[in-house]
């Protein structure tokens, strides 16, 4: 029997401030060059925290230390063949990062990092890779922030899988 449930992609984003900028990557996608807040999914073995630390340094080649959650989304890249429609569920940290790690690459798709205002960004929505980028950016700038305990990873998470 084929398994129709729907599911949905699992993803980590990393949301930094300093002086009124945050902290972006640029990057290949299949839609071209676009930005987007440091962000990718959520591999099996991992927490959410693990997670959005590991991607941080991976596109960013600095250490990422959450502080809070600023929020849970969902969204979806609806694409001309149904097939590849993809519904993303995105858990958005805030939190601070190192200066860049000596002897660290970039990701391969990562074509830089950049530091853009809030009205530098809104100047290039077409850029975006997804329309979270700048509700994360809008909910950060509005105060918004959840304590870390709010997600709760058990840890049969961690566990090694069955064989």
């Amino acid at each position: 029997m084929v398994d129709t449930r729907w599911k949905t992609n699992v993803t980590v984003a990393a949301i930094v401030e300093r002086e009124g900028r945050y902290l972006l990557v640029e990057e290949h996608t299949p839609e071209g060059l676009k930005l987007n807040n440091p962000a990718g999914h959520l591999d099996p073995g991992e927490t959410p925290l693990q997670a959005v630390v590991r991607e941080a340094l991976e596109e960013t080649t600095c250490r990422f230390t959450p502080t809070a959650l600023l929020g849970v989304y969902l969204s979806r890249v609806r694409r001309a063949v149904p097939a590849d429609d993809v519904t993303y569920l995105r858990l958005a940290f805030v939190g601070e990062v190192s200066e860049p790690l000596p002897g660290r690459m970039l990701d391969p798709e990562i074509v830089r990092t950049l530091w853009l205002t809030p009205d530098e960004l809104r100047a290039q929505l077409a850029r975006h890779r997804s329309p979270l980028l700048m509700r994360c950016i809008d909910d950060h700038l509005a105060g918004q922030r959840y304590p870390l305990e709010l997600v709760y990873a058990d840890a049969s998470v961690l566990a090694a899988p069955k064989k």
